[in-house]
């Protein structure tokens, strides 16, 4: 088993280079950041942005991976995230994950004045924003020639990248789904797929929504003619009615039973002194300290 956190970007960034560097300390395999305009009920709150966050992670760490938890279409074009996202990539040695995923109907979807889209024109648009991402961080730019294409929701024209990408064939994708159209995505393009399952009313509710969702990632995989083991399986532990950091006990039971279903790898959230996700570093600390002892 694997351990991620996530690691808000509300503080100022002295105290943000705390934690970052204090996770990869603590032995966590990957450590992630919102990527997301503002979020919800901390809309209020200070909300720094993703690629310079994990730009300054990423050179004052050296190990830990670092990632996008999950960045989405909702106001992002492929040909500059590409850019920017290959060129933290190349600032941390190669440690860069893509967690991406289709986009909420929050605030990130209308704050720059976009219609509301049907589930289905997410989806059209998710898919070829992915498409999109998977062939520009591929890409390396070869003297003058570029790249392009045109679809129905993004066009480029002649578009560079960086130079040659830091990790073959390009940084690994980690995709967010739950429906069947997101799930044969995950098999057809994801070295990674990642889930917070469904808001079910209770934990055991949660869990038998999260065994299921694995088995019908199975069957796409199969249905795309891939061996389901070739993909990592990300379970974000907080979403299931219980904070993971609410003791050490708390980290080790979850993640068990995270292992139990197949999952490689769980993220839980650093603690918050307040609201969502409150709770004491010092558990974080000796969950980590748990962790490294198995």
């Amino acid at each position: 088993m694997r351990y991620g956190v996530v690691i808000l970007p509300q503080d100022p960034w002295p105290e943000a280079r705390r934690k970052w560097m204090l996770a990869e300390e603590l032995g966590f395999d990957h450590a992630w950041t919102y990527d997301h305009l503002s979020w919800r009920s901390l809309a209020g709150e200070p909300w720094g942005a993703t690629v310079p966050t994990l730009t300054a992670a990423a050179i004052v760490t050296s190990r830990i991976r670092l990632g996008t938890f999950v960045a989405s279409p909702n106001f992002r074009h492929p040909v500059p995230f590409a850019k920017e996202l290959a060129t933290v990539d190349e600032i941390s040695g190669g440690r860069m994950l893509l967690g991406v995923g289709s986009g909420g109907t929050g605030f990130d979807a209308y704050t720059l004045g976009q219609p509301e889209l049907s589930p289905r024109q997410r989806h059209e648009r998710f898919s070829e924003f992915v498409g999109a991402l998977d062939e520009l961080l591929r890409f390396e730019t070869p003297g003058g020639s570029g790249i392009g294409f045109e679809g129905e929701w993004y066009t480029a024209k002649d578009a560079r990248m960086v130079g040659a990408p830091a990790q073959s064939p390009r940084m690994p994708f980690v995709i967010a789904a739950n429906g069947p159209k997101g799930l044969a995505l995950v098999a057809q393009k994801g070295q990674g797929w990642v889930t917070t399952a469904g808001e079910e009313s209770d934990a055991e509710s949660w869990w038998r929504a999260v065994a299921g969702l694995q088995a019908r990632l199975d069957d796409a995989a199969a249905a795309a003619g891939r061996d389901p083991a070739t993909i990592d399986r990300y379970l974000s532990l907080d979403s299931g009615q219980r904070f993971s950091f609410e003791s050490a006990s708390a980290l080790e039971d979850l993640a068990g039973r995270a292992a139990g279903l197949g999952f490689t790898d769980v993220i839980s959230h650093w603690p918050r002194h307040d609201g969502i996700y409150a709770g004491s570093e010092d558990v974080l600390v000796e969950a980590a300290a748990r962790i490294r002892s198995l």
